[in-house]
């Protein structure tokens, strides 16, 4: 089976274009080579004075002004702990973070607030705050003592809501909202700090499918339009692949991998970090399959979109289809394209199926 999703003409409509205000454009200044570095950085945990656990060490990774870059690895490579390092929420074992060619460490609180944003996978507890007020909160490095918003705070946090598709959720309370709602509310916070760096813990974690393609899409228009960086950490692999300028691929055993994404497939470096028992990834098509015990070979006749998703169901089964019709195979499978029709011809007989749902029984019932 293929674990990957090809947008429809459906979803595609749905990804509506985002107009980001004016206020939000960097200035003409000549922007610093890298926006984010790091230089030989270490992450990991300080157990006791002596004894540290090490994440990941000798990390030299930068990132541009206008790029969006995902952040990718299984489960426990360090993603949600590099993320909190480079934003200053816990100190580096040993190494340099430098944003906006300063020091992180050399940033006041201040300085730091207008520069990076960030939302992390954290549910934190904002009262009876309403999604306006929680995305207000976003402009505090630019207010007053009194924390009162100008009219150009209010116009940031309107634009912030809109551009994650938020408005019709302003004046409820944070409280009320669904989960995807909420991570919707919390990115439009990060916007509306506008950082030159905005770094991203799972931001579509918990979004159905057209809204985490509408995200990507949002995010990757938001860098180049504004100039901003944008990191991010994610699990969709299929979406990272098509939407990142680069990758940082952090592995289990402590290496992280940047690049293209397109580098890093070619250079097996994506295949090894996800390597499984059960599931290889397929550098010609881009996806995830599953290993399934073999079925046994089978010859596919026909053509065009019946063909394409036969030929998927046949591979969720464990059959391995022959294009070049080479092997001996167990059976052959006619499409019909008039009917729709699907013949199966097996030891001398022959059957048809009205559905491919119908055909795979007809299979299990004669491997049975």
């Amino acid at each position: 089976m293929i674990l990957n999703h090809k947008v429809t003409k459906r979803e595609r409509t749905a990804i509506r274009p985002v107009q980001f205000p004016k206020s939000w454009q960097l200035s003409d200044d000549p922007l610093p080579t890298h926006v984010l570095r790091t230089e030989q950085l270490a992450i990991g945990y300080r157990l006791s004075r002596r004894e540290e656990r090490v994440v990941a060490a000798g990390l030299d990774v930068q990132m541009e002004a206008g790029e969006m870059v995902c952040l990718l690895g299984p489960n426990g490579a360090g993603k949600s702990t590099l993320m909190r390092t480079l934003a200053g929420l816990q100190p580096a074992l040993s190494g340099e973070v430098w944003l906006d060619e300063t020091r992180l460490q050399d940033l006041s609180a201040a300085e730091l607030a207008r520069r990076l944003s960030i939302v992390l996978t954290e549910r934190v507890d904002v009262g009876n705050l309403s999604a306006f007020g929680l995305v207000s909160l976003g402009r505090h490095p630019y207010t007053n003592w009194s924390g009162g918003l100008s009219d150009a705070d209010k116009a940031a946090v309107e634009s912030a809501l809109d551009a994650v598709g938020a408005m019709p959720l302003a004046h409820r309370p944070v409280l009320e909202l669904s989960d995807g709602e909420r991570q919707k509310v919390l990115i439009a916070r990060a916007l509306a700090q506008e950082p030159k760096l905005i770094l991203l813990d799972e931001p579509t974690a918990f979004l159905d499918l057209p809204r985490r393609v509408e995200m990507m899409g949002m995010l990757r228009t938001l860098a180049r339009e504004t100039g901003r960086a944008i990191l991010l950490s994610t699990h969709d692999l299929d979406l990272a692949l098509r939407s990142a300028d680069r990758l940082w691929l952090l592995g289990g055993n402590g290496l992280l991998h940047a690049g293209a994404p397109e580098d890093l497939v070619l250079s097996g470096a994506f295949e090894r970090a996800f390597a499984s028992e059960r599931v290889n990834f397929d550098a010609f098509s881009g996806s995830f399959r599953i290993e399934r015990p073999a079925s046994g070979i089978l010859h596919l006749y026909g053509e065009g979109l019946s063909r394409r998703w036969t030929e998927r169901a046949l591979e969720r089964e464990g059959y391995c289809v022959d294009s070049e019709r080479a092997g001996i195979p167990a059976a052959e499978i006619v499409i019909d394209p008039d009917a729709p029709l699907w013949w199966l011809r097996r030891n001398g007989d022959e059957e048809s199926y009205p559905t491919i749902g119908a055909l795979l029984r007809g299979l299990r019932t004669e491997k049975a």
